[in-house]
């Protein structure tokens, strides 16, 4: 079929904290490796956060001190020191432990939350259509640009449905580009599950709403293959939507 196109992962990045992007270290069209720096937050808010979090640690392990201190000294005096006294200072001590390690956690995330600041790329790729500034208030979750992966290159060909039968998972195939002489090889991956029906919608009560007109010249339906590419030439570049020739050889031909 010539009715192909190359295909890749898209990331979208986005950050996990939310602030104004103090520098973009990238620009468009650009090729990252894992763990690049792509942009930074500002950190001046998480840097307080953290310090935040250590002193209200620090607070809660003089706590835990001197809830320990006084409960050994209730223990020490023995029956000096009523019984209700001894349990309520054990409490104490309990309390204090649980306080310490919900302290520690959270000066953990003030931690975490700084060092995200500063958001790298999680894929070998390359940005496209970077239009990010400094400046930009960004909002965690939300995604700002976008990676091509180029470790998931893969093919993609729409075959008419009639041809299926002639078509295998793991056949050999052969793929021309769209202007480039030398030829892809790789293997049928896998064949879609479905397509949607055109002439069915479902209705506002849930019933299927059926097209009522019929077309005659019955058009075969084309069937999406995936190909995966295991033989790129050197020198050959791979884009993201690339229209590709694909030609699949039954395992049974090149056996005879």
């Amino acid at each position: 079929t010539r009715d192909g196109r190359i295909k890749a992962g898209v990331v979208q990045v986005a950050p996990d904290v939310t602030g104004q992007i103090t520098a973009v270290q990238v620009h468009d069209n650009q090729q990252v490796v894992v763990g690049q720096v792509l942009f930074e937050i500002d950190r001046a808010r998480f840097a307080l956060a953290l310090r935040q979090a250590d002193a209200a640690l620090q607070a809660q392990q003089v706590m835990l001190t001197q809830a320990e201190k006084e409960a050994r000294r209730n223990t020490g005096l023995g029956d000096l020191v009523a019984q209700e006294a001894r349990e309520q200072g054990q409490s104490k001590v309990a309390q204090a432990r649980a306080m310490l390690a919900e302290a520690a956690v959270a000066r953990d995330m003030a931690t975490l939350n700084l060092a995200r600041t500063r958001v790298v790329s999680a894929v070998n790729g390359v940005t496209t259509n970077l239009d990010l500034r400094t400046g930009t208030y960004v909002t965690a979750g939300h995604p700002v640009m976008a990676l091509i992966d180029l470790d998931s290159f893969y093919a993609e060909g729409y075959f008419e449905e009639n041809k299926l039968p002639g078509i295998r998972v793991g056949d050999p195939v052969a793929l021309t580009l769209m202007g480039e002489r030398r030829a892809l090889g790789g293997h049928v991956d896998s064949v879609a599950g479905g397509i949607a029906d055109r002439d069915r919608s479902t209705a506002s009560n849930l019933l299927p709403n059926v097209n009522p007109t019929f077309n005659w010249v019955r058009l075969a339906q084309r069937i999406p293959v995936r190909i995966a590419l295991d033989k790129v030439p050197q020198g050959v570049r791979l884009v993201a939507g690339q229209t590709v020739t694909i030609a699949v050889h039954p395992q049974a031909d090149t056996v005879q």
